[in-house]
């Protein structure tokens, strides 16, 4: 805009200079004094003398001012034209905002002056949509929350209320049969309060790293640790459990965050290892990182399933039993916390074994024990 109403102040000038200077005083003065002298005798009914009385008062006299008010009229006609351009681009940016405003999928195209202005109502353009996406998929989740939690908990609870009604209403059964009912119906009050602690879990999303909580762990004796704990459930499952942990691997982090990483991805392995089958625990030094891998013999798992097993909810096998599977939330708690930490999880199959693979940085003081 200001190059437009220089350019009018140019051609104003210009103009100006050519008046005084060939119509007023060059080659044309003869014909223009010719002309106003005409225009005063044949429509006003002046005489010659008159006429050119008047314009040697009017005209010859006052040329300067003829000039400036002739340059201040172009003046504002540059003016003009420069604010109805301007008035323009408001339009336009009022018509981009407010396909913004609507979500609109069709990019915002303002004129090439306004290229920057273009440039930046895009990039807010495609972070607005991005949030509305996210907006989406957050109510998404949530309606997922509730169809899942609805679901999943409606089946163990079934079977506790039964158990409970029918020894309840049954004064002739027998006392191995009451403990029997008693059993199954303390299992799955269990496996109801595991189900409802994952759902809190990942409804809180507390999964990351206090900054308070963060210290030196010894990977090591951890991943030893957690192997010999689960000797009880590899033994339920006639698995055979093999280790091989690279000595004085240290990590910082959250000790109780991690141990229910590895928690997690371990029962998962026992979930779906095959009766009999082995199940490896190996952590090597990578660099700066460790490299975990925690791999179960069973099924193979399709390569376009690997990504959708970190997705809350998702299940391989929708069919499984709620003995062995559950709400599908511990390997999407377990990427949760790897990733907080700084670190990556993967999955992994070749047919025989499926792996997991856990990389975290190792810590930079490695004497130092948690």
């Amino acid at each position: 805009m200001l190059l437009v109403v220089v350019a009018g102040a140019a051609v104003a000038s210009a103009v100006g200079l050519f008046l005084e200077d060939v119509l007023i005083d060059g080659f044309l003065q003869d014909p223009f004094a010719q002309l106003f002298v005409w225009i005063a005798t044949h429509l006003f009914g002046q005489s010659t003398a008159a006429s050119l009385d008047a314009y040697q008062l009017y005209i010859r006299n006052y040329k300067r001012e003829w000039v400036m008010l002739f340059l201040f009229l172009l003046m504002l006609v540059a003016f003009y034209l420069a604010m109805g351009r301007f008035t323009r681009w408001l339009d336009q940016i009022r018509s981009a905002t407010a396909r913004i405003a609507d979500l609109s999928d069709q990019e915002v195209s303002l004129p090439k002056e306004l290229a920057p202005l273009e440039k930046d109502l895009n990039a807010i353009r495609q972070q607005l949509q991005a949030r509305e996406a996210c907006a989406k998929a957050v109510e998404q989740r949530r309606q997922d929350l509730i169809s899942f939690l609805a679901h999943d908990l409606k089946t163990p609870l079934t079977s506790v209320v039964g158990y409970l009604t029918l020894l309840h209403d049954d004064p002739h059964l027998t006392p191995e049969q009451r403990s029997k009912f008693t059993g199954i119906a303390l299992e799955k009050a269990q496996r109801l309060e595991e189900l409802l602690g994952e759902f809190f879990d990942i409804t809180r999303m507390d999964l990351g790293a206090d900054p308070d909580s963060m210290v030196p762990i010894q990977l090591t004796m951890l991943l030893e640790q957690i192997a010999d704990e689960f000797y009880p459930i590899f033994a339920e499952k006639e698995l055979r459990c093999t280790t091989e942990i690279e000595h004085h691997l240290v990590v910082l982090g959250d000790p109780d965050k991690l141990v229910r990483v590895f928690d997690n991805v371990l029962r998962n392995a026992v979930n779906y290892s095959t009766p009999g089958g082995e199940v490896r625990i190996s952590a090597l030094r990578d660099g700066q990182q460790v490299e975990i891998h925690i791999s179960n013999e069973g099924l193979e798992i399709p390569e376009g399933e690997l990504a959708n097993i970190f997705q809350k909810f998702y299940r391989l096998d929708a069919a499984r039993s709620t003995r062995t599977g559950g709400a599908g939330l511990g390997l999407a708690i377990a990427k949760e916390i790897v990733e907080r930490h700084g670190g990556t999880i993967r999955a992994e199959s070749n047919g025989r074994f499926t792996s997991f693979v856990i990389t975290l940085p190792l810590y930079d003081a490695p004497s130092t024990q948690a």
